[in-house]
């Protein structure tokens, strides 16, 4: 058995940033980058509107350079994931996936939330060269060209609304015949003059090739089985996101979506000596930046929690 005065779960931006803030405090904390080292920035190509970057910066560069300065600090940045914790009693027991047990004095989970996909091959394949789950992320590379979204609930229609103060054109792709968004998001969107909206239709096929990125799609509407295929430039999944907290579900308190609940202000959890940040706590603005403050939030809660344990 290991022991530690904080346990990071997650890195990317909250993580790391949690990371270089216990490090600086000599909390010297042990962080498990998960299975997805970085998070998902490092699937993203281009990010441009972090402060710091000018010039813009890869997704994969960014978390390289946070993993760096988290290390520096001596934060202890180890591979792999917490497949279980133990949260009823301080100090807090935790396995990896290698069965090894640490005990922490504080956790702070920054797991953050995946993006929800359709699940086609093409999907996958023009992910980052025209697909996208962020249109704030990576809308302004669409500028003054058309693209779709595939949702139909508030989400998809922010998305929708948002890319039509850039794009020529956005299609809303939807699989019934009516959306599920509030009645003004709705009103938003079946108003606005750049939005065409799709309706009946699943995605039957991203088109695009390497060289191009995404060129169209083939959309099926579910009545008909009729295929009609449109030229766009970017294409944008905006069916939700599942927040990664099912090793904790049992044990801290969620909401309906399953997100960590945090107080408000700060990143304390339903159980003391627990803290969250990052997306894995924010069903609201999932952006780089907001990880990165709620990371440095949490790790100044720590800092706290420890000193009056002390």
């Amino acid at each position: 058995m290991e022991k530690t005065r904080c346990l990071i779960i997650g890195s990317g931006p909250a993580g790391y940033t949690a990371g270089i803030y216990t490090s600086r405090a000599d909390i010297h904390p042990i962080l498990y980058e998960g299975m997805q080292p970085g998070g998902q920035l490092t699937i993203t190509t281009e990010i441009e509107n972090f402060p710091g970057y000018p010039e813009g910066i890869s997704g994969t560069d960014m978390m390289a350079d946070l993993k760096k300065q988290a290390q520096r600090f001596g934060t202890d940045v180890r591979p792999g994931y917490i497949v279980k914790a133990d949260f009823s009693q301080r100090p807090f027991h935790c396995v990896d996936d290698h069965d090894n047990v640490i005990e922490a004095d504080t956790v702070i989970i920054a797991t953050g939330a995946s993006a929800r996909w359709l699940g086609i091959e093409s999907e996958k394949k023009l992910y980052g060269q025209g697909v996208s789950a962020c249109a704030t992320c990576d809308g302004y590379f669409y500028k003054g060209l058309d693209v779709a979204v595939v949702g139909g609930g508030d989400t998809a229609c922010e998305e929708a609304n948002y890319l039509a103060t850039l794009c020529n054109k956005v299609y809303l792709i939807h699989r019934r015949n009516e959306l599920r968004a509030s009645k003004s998001m709705q009103h938003r969107v079946l108003t606005n003059p750049k939005i065409e909206m799709i309706w009946d239709s699943t995605t039957k096929e991203i088109c695009g090739n390497d060289l191009d990125g995404v060129t169209g799609a083939d959309l099926q509407n579910v009545k008909t089985s009729e295929i009609r295929h449109i030229d766009i430039a970017g294409f944008f999944v905006a069916i939700g996101h599942k927040p990664n907290t099912d090793f904790v579900k049992d044990q801290i308190e969620l909401d309906e979506q399953g997100y960590i609940k945090v107080q408000n202000p700060g990143s304390a959890t339903n159980i003391p000596g627990v803290f969250a940040a990052g997306d894995v706590c924010d069903p609201n603005y999932r952006q780089a930046i907001v990880a990165a403050g709620k990371g440095c939030v949490a790790a100044m809660d720590v800092e706290r929690f420890l000193q009056a344990q002390n």
